[in-house]
């Protein structure tokens, strides 16, 4: 009877350890922003939300991925979905007052227009909303977890609080931020400077004789003409600055085009920076 009795309890807690075990071992792990983690399987993942059912229960979950910090798949794998940088973890403690708060800012992005410098000195100011307009563009492909006000509405809030290009010297980056309502402002500079030019000529020239049947020349004419063409060519470069709404710069780069172009192209450069700043996700 003992040894029925043994048998039992020890039954019983084998069967207590592997439930235990196969718990906590097959199991995902999502940690959200907040610190908040959550276990259970990931069973579905999309652009914008992740869906999620806890450990012995049914009903799914939906959890935007903009609250989500990493998941820790029960492989083993790691898959980082929004990052929060230091000087963000950070700001509460900064002393500086902000007129919205944390949550209102929280991953939120604006693009000031670019200011265009032709020779150091200033030049078309569309090309610097062309620049805003580009640089939107590629953010908004490799933004995962953030928002980015697009540069309409961006350029009329500035507008509508004063801040012109000419102005935009006396505010502080916090100052904008608070104005956009954003965490992050991402400010740049487009510098084309005339490099070398190439130039290059042709020359033709044609000559008819005129016989009359097998005898003698009866006449020779001829003309000639020359062309030459000069190309300009531009060094670019682009200086990238990102700003947070403490008045902190997380990023402050330039590069320059390896190579001169005839265009004036600045993409090659604007790229390389954005893909290498602290707001890109790829």
């Amino acid at each position: 009877m003992k040894k029925l009795y043994v048998l039992l309890v020890l039954s019983l807690i084998s069967v207590h350890l592997f439930a235990q075990t196969k718990n906590t071992t097959k199991q995902d792990i999502i940690q959200k922003l907040n610190g908040e983690e959550m276990k259970g399987k990931v069973v579905r993942i999309t652009d914008s939300d992740i869906t999620f059912i806890y450990n012995g229960e049914t009903a799914e979950y939906i959890i935007k991925k903009s609250d989500i910090a990493k998941i820790v798949y029960s492989s083993g794998r790691i898959e980082v979905i929004s990052q929060q940088n230091l000087p963000a973890q950070e700001r509460q403690k900064d002393d500086v007052s902000m007129s919205a708060t944390p949550v209102d800012h929280h991953n939120k992005i604006a693009i000031l227009p670019f200011t265009y410098l032709m020779d150091n000195q200033p030049g078309a100011e569309v090309i610097g909303l062309k620049a805003q307009e580009d640089t939107y563009g590629f953010l908004s492909q490799h933004s995962a977890g953030y928002t980015i006000l697009d540069p309409r509405t961006t350029n009329a809030t500035l507008a509508k609080a004063g801040i012109t290009k000419d102005k935009m010297m006396n505010f502080t980056m916090k100052e904008i931020c608070d104005i956009l309502g954003v965490e992050y402002v991402v400010d740049g500079v487009v510098t084309q400077n005339k490099g070398y030019q190439t130039s290059s000529s042709s020359e033709n020239s044609n000559t008819k004789v005129k016989r009359d049947g097998d005898k003698d020349v009866k006449g020779v004419s001829s003309y000639g003409s020359t062309s030459s063409n000069a190309v300009q060519r531009y060094d670019v470069a682009v200086s990238l600055h990102i700003y947070m709404d403490n008045n902190a710069s997380i990023y402050n780069q330039t590069h320059k085009a390896f190579l001169s172009n005839t265009d004036g192209s600045y993409s090659s450069p604007l790229e390389y920076l954005l893909k290498r700043c602290p707001l890109y996700r790829k």
